[in-house]
């Protein structure tokens, strides 16, 4: 098995939602390791203040944007490199119940949780894998690896999670269809399911949804995971060409109630 800095040494990694949470931890560690890191966010303050404390390139982008998206990547090749490594960790987790007091939910709050989570992800892994394909340096050889960002609440979301729960599905989801289409190119694609981890999305919530979320403890260790620690699983993914096709969990265990 090949070290990490073997695998991304040199190498282009996009990680959208780098400026911030699971994205930046894993972005320091591919920069550490090595890789030409370019971040992608919508927050342009947090953006420029990442890349610049890091010494990378960032972009601000609407990930559900197709054409923003397009010329976002074309950039990153014409300027950078061709992309080699995908880390998708953009997303928001916006609580809702269908139907509040009776009254039915607007499907604009249920569709931004899909564009963004769901769409965003799919968007950002169809302007990349064109550039793995290209930069491809022989059969066998790998061409690209990306890692999807998905949720324990794919599984075990808890009610007011519907559109969350349904955007991390799909992320998860797609994961083995993928790794079935593009292995012949030679591209690995693997998800990983974070529990509660504290990270900007989840302490910036309205405090009794926070509350809520960070009242799930699980049997070990009994506390929210720290954004090094996914960082770590990806990494780990890089180095180990046997990995593809699947989602792991990475919750100590954890299993959300229906309720707290």
């Amino acid at each position: 098995m090949k070290t990490v800095e073997s695998t991304v040494e040199g190498k282009v990694a996009v990680v959208s939602g780098g400026a911030s949470g699971l994205g930046a931890a894993t972005a320091q560690a591919l920069h550490a390791a090595g890789a030409k890191v370019v971040l992608l966010d919508r927050d342009a303050a947090a953006l420029d203040a990442a890349a610049t404390a890091m010494g990378v390139a960032g972009f601000a982008v609407d990930i559900a944007d197709a054409a923003s998206v397009e010329a976002t990547f074309a950039r990153i090749e014409s300027e950078i490199g061709r992309t080699a490594i995908l880390v998708n960790c953009a997303g928001i987790a916006d609580p809702g119940s269908v139907v509040r007091r009776g009254k039915a939910m607007p499907l604009d709050e249920f569709r931004r949780v899909i564009e963004i989570n769901l769409l965003g992800t799919i968007n950002c892994i169809r302007c990349a894998v064109p550039q793995m394909i290209e930069g491809r340096s022989g059969d066998g050889e790998e061409a690209g690896v990306i890692v999807n960002t998905a949720s324990i609440a794919a599984f075990d979301g808890q009610m007011g999670q519907a559109a969350y729960a349904a955007s991390k599905g799909g992320v998860a989801g797609m994961v083995l269809p993928l790794a079935r289409e593009l292995g012949e190119h030679g591209i690995r694609i693997m998800g990983i399911a974070p529990g509660v981890f504290e990270t900007p999305m989840t302490l910036n919530l309205a405090p009794k949804s926070r509350d809520v979320v960070f009242a799930a403890v699980p049997p070990f260790p009994q506390r929210p995971g720290k954004p090094e620690e996914f960082a770590a699983l990806v990494m780990a993914i890089f180095a180990n060409p046997m990995l593809n096709g699947e989602v792991i969990r990475l919750d100590g265990g954890l299993r959300m109630p229906a309720r707290l």
